[in-house]
This record gives structure tokens, C-alpha cells and sequence, in this order.
């Protein structure tokens, strides 16, 4: 009873020959599986992104979020005279609340890599000085690549920016920014000294690491724009571009002048993209990669002169240096030098989660009323609820499309280059 059970060769071989041959086709078919699966999974993932509906929803959480974030900052506005350094802090994390959700749809749901080409000792200060940050204006994303460089060394929620005044309407952005203490500027230097200096000036205490952002081109990239800024550069014996607008200096060494003292670098930072791609905020928000390429250098200001004709001098210079990294890159593929992949972290996908669950669940639970209901009235009122919110964050989508980006640019530039 103990002992080893017999067992006759013939009932043994058989059924071990017959599992042997099923675990092969079992291991073929899984073999296969594996092969195709990964491609079968981001099909579908890829499918899920294009449906305008989960696009929508995203729409959604991010504008009533925005709404909510806003009416919060409002209410901060009391701690302003009581205790101006806490009211920055609470509106640092307000603000990254909001923009961090528009990064979190370059990481996590497009899956677009950035690569920094920079050294080890520049990369050592990122996130622990204030700095200055050139950007060349190319790209209707350079400003999310911006901000995803920011959200991984932690300085997302206090990033600056000197804007156009027209932004201040529009909604959630420009209010955003108004409670973040941006400075707004008409682009008209007779109007805006006073405003830009006063705003500057205030920002010389401010308690968080802050990246100061100047797009020293003044307005977006385009063809149109390119050839009457190398004709301002002609008339003025400037060296001529290709790839970049003549920068206007103005902004650049008032910002350097004011937050002297308070910045202790500036980083020129030059964005391209892998295999000539033209990426678009709404190709991110459709699910599309693409891959990042921004060559950052670190210039200390001690190195760059104080004087503002020299400064402007200095300026001129950096984009003639851009220049010759753009031609690099359009040549080599790539930026020189070694290079640094920030890993992304969780917390821009963990707060769309939170906003997503405390918004989506009352909305689909009221959505599912209206259609039990069965009312026509309350379904058409709902259904046209959705055509007018559709409507408003593609029109929030097209205030970075570059065709839509329309400047003065051309008769100012015509009459004045600062």
C-alpha cells in the first residue's frame, strides 16, 4: 500500500507523448500571443485615445478643476496682507494642481520622451536655484515641454512667465497666472514699463525655486514672421538667422536687471523633435508620441553683462549659438553632448486620478438620470451641454495652434527691433 504504485509503460508513454505535443501547439500558440499581444494592446490603446468621448471627459475634468482651483485662489486672496509668502506657497500647489494634469497628457498619455542634453554639473542645480529660462518659440508644445522639464525637477507650481497681456482673458490660464503673479505685458514699451518693472520687482522675495520663462522671439515661429524679422536684422547689421526671430532684448534685460540679485542663472534652452516631427496639442491630446529633444546650457549672471547694450549684445549672440544648434541637430539627428532622461514621476497621473474620481463619478451618475429619465427635454439640454463644452476646450486648444497665433508682429517689428 506504502510502496511505489506500479505503473505499465504503455498506459505512461501515451498520455506523456499526447501532453508533451498539446504543451508544444499550447507553447506555439502562446509564443504567438506574446509576439502579438503588446502590438494588440497598444492598438487598443491607441483606439481608446482617438475616442472623442474619453477625450472629452478629460476636457471636462480639467475645466471644472480649473474652476474650482480659481474660485479657491480667490479665496487665498485674504492671506494677502496678512502673510504674502503663504499665500505663494498655497498658490504654488494650486497652480500645479492645474497644470500638472496638461503635463500629465504629455508623459503618460501620449508618452512623449524628453531628453535633456546637458552636463553633470548643470543638472546638479536644476530645481534648487531661481534661474532665467530662454526657449526658443517653435512649437505649439514648447510650452508643455517646458513644463514637463519643470515638473520633474519640482518647479512646476512656481514657473514663471512674461506673457502677452491678451492671455489675462483667457479663462482658467490667464486666471491662473493672474493669482500666480505673472507678468502681463501689451508688448508696447511706453505701457508696459511701469506694469513690467512693478511686477518684477515683486517677485524678488518669492519663497519657491522659480524658473522664470522668456520667449525672447516675442511670438511664435512662422515663415511670414521669419522673413520680415531678416529683414529688421538686415537693416540693422545683424548677423541673420534661419531658424530662429531676431530676439527682442527688452524683456530680456529689464527681467535680468530687476531679478538681479534673486536669479543666479540662465538657461538657454533649445527644443527640437526626433524625425522632423510638427507636434500639436491636440496630436497630444489624441495620443501621439513623440520624442523631445532640449539642449540646455547654464550661463551664471555673473558672466553676462550688465550694461544693456552689452546685454543685448550678448543676446544676439546666444541665438546666432542657437542657430548653429538647430543646423547641428537638422544634420546629426541629435544635440552634442552628453544626455539626461529625468525620470517622469507619478504625481501628475495620480492628481488627474483625483480630480477624475471626484468629478467623473457625480457626472456619469447624472448623465445615466437624464437618459433613464427619458425626458427629450432634459436629454437635448444635456446633449447640448456637451456640444458647447466640446466647443470651449477646442477653442482653449486653439489658442496654441501656430496658425491661429496671430501677432502684430509684423508692423511693429517693421517700425522698432529692441
Amino acid at each position: 500500500m506504502f510502496g511505489p504504485a506500479h505503473v505499465e509503460p504503455h498506459t505512461f508513454n501515451r498520455p506523456f507523448l499526447s501532453k508533451t505535443l498539446s504543451c508544444g501547439g499550447m507553447h506555439s500558440h502562446r509564443g504567438r500571443w506574446c509576439a502579438e499581444g503588446p502590438s494588440a494592446v497598444m492598438a487598443l490603446l491607441s483606439y481608446l485615445k482617438s475616442l472623442f468621448i474619453l477625450q472629452l471627459l478629460m476636457g471636462f475634468v480639467f475645466v471644472v478643476s480649473g474652476l474650482i482651483i480659481n474660485f479657491i485662489q480667490l479665496c487665498t486672496c485674504v492671506l494677502w496682507p496678512i502673510n504674502r509668502q503663504l499665500y505663494r506657497r498655497i498658490n504654488c500647489r494650486l497652480s500645479y494642481s492645474l497644470w500638472s494634469q496638461l503635463v500629465m497628457l504629455l508623459e503618460w498619455w501620449s508618452g512623449t520622451e524628453c531628453t535633456l542634453y546637458m552636463d553633470q554639473a548643470t543638472a546638479n542645480k536644476f530645481g534648487k536655484e531661481h534661474v532665467i529660462v530662454i526657449l526658443n518659440h517653435n512649437y505649439e508644445i514648447d510650452f508643455l515641454c517646458g513644463w514637463t522639464m519643470c515638473e520633474r525637477y519640482g518647479v512646476l507650481g512656481a514657473s514663471k512667465v512674461l506673457a502677452k497681456h491678451e492671455l489675462l482673458k483667457v479663462p482658467l490660464i490667464g486666471w491662473t497666472w493672474y493669482f500666480l503673479e505673472i507678468v502681463f505685458c501689451k508688448r508696447k514699451w511706453e505701457e508696459d514699463r511701469k506694469t513690467v518693472f512693478s511686477g518684477l520687482n515683486r517677485l524678488k522675495d518669492y519663497p519657491e525655486h522659480m524658473w522664470f520663462l522668456l520667449y525672447c522671439e516675442g511670438t511664435r515661429f512662422t515663415e511670414k514672421k521669419h522673413q520680415i524679422s531678416m529683414e529688421v536684422a538686415e537693416s540693422k547689421g545683424l548677423p541673420k538667422l534661419k531658424y530662429h526671430l531676431l530676439p527682442r532684448t527688452k524683456g530680456f534685460t529689464t527681467t535680468l536687471q530687476c531679478l538681479k540679485g534673486t536669479v543666479t542663472a540662465v538657461y538657454d534652452v533649445t527644443l527640437n523633435f526626433k524625425d522632423n516631427q510638427t507636434p500639436t496639442l491636440l496630436g497630444i491630446v489624441h495620443g501621439k508620441k513623440y520624442k523631445a529633444d532640449m539642449c540646455v546650457r547654464r550661463f551664471p549672471v555673473e558672466e553676462i553683462p550688465e550694461d544693456e547694450q552689452e546685454c543685448a549684445s550678448w543676446l544676439h549672440k546666444l541665438y546666432q549659438e542657437k542657430d548653429a544648434l538647430q543646423e547641428n541637430y537638422n544634420k546629426e539627428g541629435k544635440f552634442p553632448g552628453p544626455t539626461i532622461i529625468p525620470p517622469r514621476r507619478p504625481w501628475t497621473l495620480l492628481n488627474f486620478l483625483f480630480w477624475a474620481t471626484l468629478l467623473l463619478s457625480p457626472l456619469i451618475k447624472f448623465a445615466c438620470g437624464v437618459f433613464v429619465s427619458g425626458s427629450p427635454l432634459l436629454i437635448i439640454c444635456f446633449l447640448l451641454f456637451l456640444i458647447i463644452a466640446s466647443i470651449a476646450i477646442r477653442r482653449l486648444i486653439g489658442v496654441t495652434e501656430v496658425k491661429k497665433t496671430g501677432s502684430s508682429y509684423g508692423d511693429q517689428e517693421s517700425k522698432k527691433q529692441n
